[in-house]
Order: C-alpha cells, then sequence, then structure tokens
C-alpha cells in the first residue's frame, strides 16, 4: 500500500529535546508554508502516526489539538483532522541549542518560547557539553532554520567551538550566555559577562562579608563554568584584602569558622550544607554561603541561601525580541545580589 504523500514531511528526530507533539506539529506548518500540504487536506489518521513514528496515540492527537487551537487545522467527528487554514503567519524557524538543562535554563527556555508564541516554530536540542554532539548537530542541520540560538559551553576550551559557529550565516546566529572572542562578523548576542557580574556582587556584599576572614569559591576542576568568573573573585578578594581560595572538590575541604563559600553547582551546595551543619557550625553566623544562580528552593532553605544571578527570564525574552527585530546587537543581561541569611 502507498505511503500518503504527506509522509515524507512529517518526521521524528529523537535526538531533540523538542516534545514530539510539538516536532509533529511543526513538520505539518512547514508541508503547509512549502505547498505539500493545502487548505481542506485531510491529514493521516491518529493511528497511522502512531504507528508509523512509534508513538503514543496521545502524543499524536496533542500534536493535532496543538494546531487545532491555533486554527491551523480543524475537525470532523469520526472523519479526523484537515487544513483548515493554510494562510500562515509563522515564518520563523529556531535551532534552539542548550548545553545541559537544569533549573535555570528551563527558564530561559519557557520565557524565549513564550515570547515568540506561535510566531515560530522551535527545535530544542541538548548537546551535554559533549563537542562532537555540538559539532553533529550544528553541522547536519545547518542551512534549515532562519535563526541559531546557542549557549557555547563545553568542559575544555577549545578553538574548534569558534571554527564550527562561523560556518552559521551571521545574520541567522545568537550567542546567548556567553561571548566567544574568535566568533567573527555582525551577529546578535544575550550574554552575561562573566568577570564583571561576580565582581560587582561581592562588592554589594561587602557589608554582610566583612565578619568573615576568607572567601573560598567552590571551582571544580573539570567544569563547564567560565574562567572569568574566577578572575573577578581574585579582582574582589585581592582588592579588599580577603584571604582567598579555590576549592576544586568541597568533599574534602576542611571547614573552618569565619569563612565564607561561594557555590557553582547544585550538588556542591547540598555537600556544603551537609558539611557545615556536620560540624557543628551554623550557616550565616559561623560560615557564609553564597549560591550561584536564583531558584524557588534557594528562598526557604535555612531560612534563605543568598543568590548571584543573572535575570534568566529576561535572557529568554530579550533573545525572542531580538528574533523579532532582526537586530544584531550585544546585550549584557544585569546581574543581581539576593541577600539571604545564609551570610
Amino acid at each position: 500500500m502507498k505511503q500518503p504523500e504527506i509522509f515524507k514531511y512529517l518526521n521524528i528526530d529523537y535526538y531533540s529535546a523538542t516534545p514530539k507533539y510539538l516536532q509533529l506539529a511543526n513538520c505539518i506548518m512547514k508541508a503547509i508554508a512549502e505547498g505539500g500540504l493545502k487548505e481542506n487536506d485531510v491529514l493521516p489518521s491518529i493511528n497511522e502516526l502512531s504507528f508509523e513514528f512509534d508513538i503514543s496515540r496521545d502524543t499524536a492527537e496533542k500534536g493535532y489539538k496543538h494546531l487545532k487551537k491555533t486554527g491551523v487545522l480543524g475537525s470532523v467527528p469520526g472523519k479526523g483532522y484537515f487544513v483548515k487554514n493554510a494562510e500562515l503567519n509563522q515564518k520563523l524557524k529556531v535551532f534552539l541549542l542548550f548545553n545541559k538543562l537544569s533549573p535555570h535554563k528551563k527558564i530561559i527556555y519557557d520565557s524565549f518560547v513564550a515570547s515568540l508564541g506561535d510566531m515560530a516554530a522551535i527545535d530544542f536540542y541538548i548537546y551535554n557539553n559533549d563537542f562532537i554532539f555540538f559539532k553533529k548537530l550544528i553541522t547536519e542541520r545547518k542551512g534549515d532554520y532562519t535563526h541559531y540560538v546557542i549557549i557555547p559551553h563545553f568542559m575544555e576550551a577549545s578553538e574548534n567551538v569558534s571554527e564550527i559557529i562561523n560556518t552559521i550565516p551571521k545574520e541567522k546566529l545568537v550567542l546567548l550566555d556567553k561571548l566567544l572572542p574568535r566568533v567573527t562578523g555582525n551577529y546578535a548576542a544575550v550574554y552575561e559577562n562573566f568577570e564583571e557580574d561576580i565582581y560587582n556582587a561581592l562588592v554589594q556584599a561587602n557589608d554582610k562579608l566583612s565578619k568573615y576572614n576568607t572567601i573560598k569559591i567552590i571551582f571544580p576542576e573539570y567544569t563547564y563554568h567560565p574562567k572569568e568568573i574566577l578572575e573577578g573573585f581574585y579582582r574582589y578578594c585581592q582588592q579588599y584584602a580577603f584571604n582567598y581560595k579555590v576549592v576544586n572538590d568541597i568533599a574534602e575541604e576542611p571547614i573552618q569558622k569565619g569563612e565564607v563559600y561561594i557555590n557553582l553547582m547544585e550538588n556542591d551546595l547540598v555537600i556544603l550544607i551537609e558539611r557545615i551543619l556536620a560540624a557543628g557550625l551554623k550557616v550565616g553566623k559561623d560560615v557564609g554561603v553564597i549560591s550561584y544562580n536564583e531558584t524557588p528552593l534557594k528562598k526557604i532553605i535555612l531560612n534563605g541561601i543568598t543568590t548571584i544571578s543573572t535575570d534568566f527570564q529576561m535572557m529568554g525574552e530579550k533573545t525572542a525580541q531580538m528574533i523579532l527585530d532582526q537586530s544584531t546587537e550585544h546585550t549584557a543581561i544585569p546581574f543581581y545580589l539576593t541577600l539571604r541569611a545564609s551570610l
């Protein structure tokens, strides 16, 4: 039996972090935009989609219902779904590439998607700080999108990262969260200024920090976090005459009264607090704690953990606005300090 013509437009990418129902919806939108589907054309049944792509009936139906809600599809009981409106406003197709998924990255994703709304189809991928996978995703999908939004964080610095990114047409490129010095041309960027951000945040905390004698930053030896964070940390400690130390493994570090710890990783925060309490020390009195990246839980733990964090919602919104405006400006998202009982 010959497969319906529409199936050549439909594809489920199992590498993608985009929900399968949205992938299905995006494929249908692309088919309409390219003329493969026209008004009143009948779509495959939910059972056919479920069988062809090995997805659940609920997933297939959710994809159709998503497009019905936007007015693209209609349905007739007992007959299925059809193309109701072939005049699409959606002209943007975005390749969104994150190094990892975390609570604050989810805030960026959610605000970015909400800000673009129905104006764009978004294919979302996560490369897990792996350069080989990063390269594969970009090279295999180059040319398919109107915009490429990329967070470039890796465990080991590599000039090859910039080389790969430089193959993307600059009018389509948005670097997110971090600038790379070797990326050339006139492209858009929404980023954090890591050195200045931590320095300025610690300056704001001067009064609280003055009761401690030593500041330690937990910075794993093998990490994707930018080294510029350490540069800002060193500059602050030297300027304000604090003893300081970079700690690679908090599980092995002696913890003493009069110290402040800055943590970057959520797992390290848990270990740090457990060790402070096990030593009979009081957080915010004997030992200070400052944590990177605001999350709702940090408002509650031990009457509140002091955080230094960028505005992740603004980051997602600003990135979406740059795409809508076809802007190529570079915008640093401001950092802020939230003082709580842990300091």
